[in-house]
């Protein structure tokens, strides 16, 4: 296993280097976590996660970072921060069926959360952003999201001398773009899940019943949602609506195979993350499965494994206590994820 230090030892090292501000101890630092906890913590599971090689975390990569995502200078109203569409409280997603960008603009997707992220092998419901360094790019230069230019972002970033400061102790130069995109990416890495009741096998009666339905035969959800991080990445369409205004992942693919499909979520913290879909028009996560149960509307791209289940109430119930089980309650609460 990969281990560093924490990076509340990180950063204090870095304030008694530059004598910028009064040393104080890390469990009082509001930038760091508790100091025995490690930078990167891999659960019993999961796999040992990749890291660029110009982009291993480290602990000033990731306290900076971390300033960075919760800062609102990203945007050009000076309103909106990456934690505006993804709250920790939240799973890190908004609780909204599209998130609000600058001047009140409206989105036309759903956040999705950003628990395990750092796992994925490409981003967007599409999947067309390959790196999450790249994918840090998206909201800022979004009309709908920071309406930013990066190197505007830049700008106003060189202003602050801790910053500054920051930038050079942990990528060796000045804030500039390249520093930005994966300073935040380093601690995107860090926002891991894998604590909840369903990977403690603390489960009731009912939730051992719905995680067996899950994985069963009869339901195969585990298909699509299987493995430490509850999806396989796949593209599907899952036939919850009779029609579409987003075209999915033809927008990166131009083809009409692709139409209206998109990424497979990951379900864990399913519980706290409604509403869901692509576009958030289904609030309720019973919703959710009563038209998995139905089998979905037909479309031509719709996946065959979509069928209906014939679920009695009973296993209805069963199913969704399982998923709800999959909630982390350490991860919603853990400080080292709050400003």
């Amino acid at each position: 296993m990969l281990r560093f230090l924490s990076f509340g030892k990180g950063l204090r090292t870095l304030l008694v280097a530059t004598a910028s501000m009064v040393v104080v101890s890390c469990a009082s630092d509001p930038q760091s976590p508790p100091v025995d906890e490690a930078l990167i913590n891999v659960p019993v599971g999961f796999p040992q996660p990749a890291f660029p090689l110009d982009n291993v975390p480290d602990a000033n990569r990731v306290a900076l970072g971390k300033i960075l995502f919760f800062s609102t200078e990203l945007s050009r109203t000076r309103t909106v921060s990456c934690a505006t569409c993804h709250d920790p409280a939240k799973a890190f997603t908004d609780g909204r069926q599209t998130s609000i960008g600058v001047d009140g603009r409206i989105g036309i997707r759903n956040a999705p959360s950003l628990a395990n992220v750092g796992y994925g092998p490409y981003f967007l419901r599409e999947g067309g952003v390959p790196t999450l360094e790249m994918q840090v790019l998206v909201p800022v230069q979004e009309h709908n999201e920071f309406d930013m230019n990066m190197l505007d972002v830049v700008e106003r970033l060189s202003r602050d001398s801790s910053i500054a400061q920051m930038s050079r102790a942990a990528y060796g130069r000045s804030i500039d773009p390249y520093v930005v995109t994966r300073a935040i990416a380093s601690f995107e890495r860090t926002i891991i899940s894998g604590s909840s009741r369903a990977d403690l096998d603390q489960l009731n009666a009912s939730e051992r019943r719905g995680k067996d339905l899950f994985k069963s035969d009869a339901t195969r959800c585990s298909t699509c949602h299987g493995g430490f991080a509850y999806t396989t990445h796949e593209f599907a369409n899952n036939g919850v609506y009779a029609s579409y205004t987003d075209n999915g992942r033809q927008r990166l693919t131009f083809k009409s195979t692709d139409s209206n499909v998109f990424k497979v979520p990951s379900l864990r913290n399913v519980g706290v993350t409604a509403p869901y879909m692509h576009n958030g028009r289904v609030a309720a996560l019973s919703a959710v499965i009563e038209s998995y149960d139905r089998g979905g509307y037909p479309h031509p791209n719709k996946d065959p494994r979509i069928r209906p289940l014939g679920l009695s109430s009973e296993q209805k119930l069963d199913l969704e206590a399982f998923l709800m089980s999959l909630t982390d309650d350490h991860f919603l609460t853990n400080t080292r994820y709050r400003p």
